[in-house]
């Protein structure tokens, strides 16, 4: 579960007077045919929010419960599953509470709380060690550092660097499992880019820290739940 006092919430904003009770919890996980939640009001209030109040309720249960497939998959191992910022328009804060409702983690909520160095930051100055310089130099020692690299010959340039974090994209578990070794605790690694429920359990056991997923907020299969008078 995930968003049900949001879903209700709904109903409060059409009209003060009508009463609303949440029979389950955010985090909670819950089988077909279990009753979340009574309305008691005006029918024309109960209607006019019955579609918002669902598409909100069904996406943020699905976030929450797709994040949870992923977090038992990794059960025993010392990686965390976290989101991206690949969420929808407007909804960033919620889906991110939908993640940590599902076990999950959170990576930075926008531009201004981290600083993480891609492709395109990379290409424009000319190599990774070279943004993360720059980077460290514009935002001092407050702030995360993180950078993504395709290449294990990057690694320890960006860590000399003053890299926090450094996502490793697209790379194969023996890759992710040497990239462990030269780190060697000296920074965070990440694991990003193809990750799957038949993929996650490999790429955990690797021994990297974060394991980061776009799919679980912008293609999580949305909850069946239905309004009933």
């Amino acid at each position: 579960m995930a968003g049900i006092g949001v879903a209700l919430r709904v109903f409060e904003l059409l009209d003060d007077s009508v009463e609303t009770g949440a029979l389950v919890a955010d985090g909670d996980a819950v089988e077909a045919g279990t009753v979340l939640a009574s309305i008691s009001g005006s029918a024309r209030t109960i209607l006019a929010g019955e579609r918002v109040a669902l598409n909100l309720l069904g996406h943020l249960c699905g976030v929450a419960t797709a994040t949870r497939a992923l977090v038992d998959r990794v059960e025993g191992t010392s990686a965390r599953v976290i989101d991206t910022r690949k969420t929808t328009p407007l909804w960033r804060a919620l889906e991110k509470m939908a993640v940590v409702a599902g076990g999950g983690g959170n990576h930075r909520m926008g531009l201004y709380d981290a600083v993480l160095i891609k492709d395109n930051h990379i290409q424009a100055v000319g190599s990774a060690a070279e943004a993360v310089r720059r980077a460290r130099e514009h935002v001092g020692d407050s702030m995360k550092v993180e950078v993504e690299i395709e290449r294990l010959d990057d690694l320890e340039p960006v860590i000399e660097a003053g890299a926090d974090i450094v996502m490793l994209d697209n790379m194969s578990p023996p890759e992710m499992r040497r990239a462990v070794e030269i780190a060697d605790g000296r920074v965070a690694l990440e694991a990003s880019g193809g990750i799957t429920l038949d993929t996650i359990r490999e790429v955990a056991r690797s021994g990297v820290d974060f394991i980061s997923v776009g799919w679980i907020t912008h293609s999580a299969p949305a909850l069946d739940v239905a309004l009933d008078f």
